[in-house]
């Protein structure tokens, strides 16, 4: 059970976290490398770009959209923000001349891995209670005991649910710290 813990849930996230964190490395480093730091400058716009048309899939959670698979969104969301936030953690670089930018990359980051987070606990929790309940029920005990062995567990997976309600002030915050910085670039760079 350990093993497959392990395997299924902990080494994917750490694979995908720590290729977040080389792709960057690598990236920047290649940029700078051949002298195209420009290009990482306007990687922040499609970077936010696929973020914010990864919320597409909380429209369709939310039923504002009708139309689409939820696994296909929730596949979308998940790969949009990665890539998206790739292209956004090029977009910051290795400069750290403001403080605003800098916020908004570590909003961002913490809002990317508690995603990640919430979504390896969440699964393993479900995966887990179902494992009780049909292990009880091929003990052959009755619907209510096995509700009775597994009330707690399930209190926990309910509790566990929740998780959204800290991912989502994380997101807010992190599109608060991006707005201020993209309304910042707009007035100090003379696009308008």
């Amino acid at each position: 059970m350990t093993n497959n813990l392990w395997r299924n849930h902990i080494l994917p996230f750490t694979l995908l976290v720590g290729l977040l964190g080389v792709a960057t490395l690598v990236g920047d480093y290649l940029l700078h490398r051949f002298n195209l730091v420009w290009i990482g400058r306007y990687l922040g716009i499609p970077g936010t770009l696929l973020i914010i048309g990864s919320l597409i899939y909380s429209l369709r959670k939310r039923k504002m959209i009708t139309s689409g698979n939820m696994k296909s969104w929730l596949s979308m969301h998940e790969v949009g923000t990665w890539l998206g936030s790739l292209m956004v953690l090029l977009h910051a670089g290795i400069h750290f001349n403001a403080i605003l930018p800098w916020l908004a990359t570590v909003a961002m980051g913490v809002n990317v891995i508690s995603g990640m987070v919430g979504k390896l606990l969440l699964g393993r929790s479900r995966e887990h209670v179902l494992g009780k309940r049909d292990h009880y029920q091929l003990r052959g005990l009755s619907k209510e005991d096995i509700e009775r062995a597994v009330f707690w567990d399930a209190v926990t997976l309910d509790a566990m649910t929740k998780w959204r309600k800290v991912h989502i002030p994380i997101f807010i915050v992190f599109a608060v710290l991006a707005l201020g910085h993209i309304i910042s670039i707009f007035l100090f760079w003379g696009w308008v």
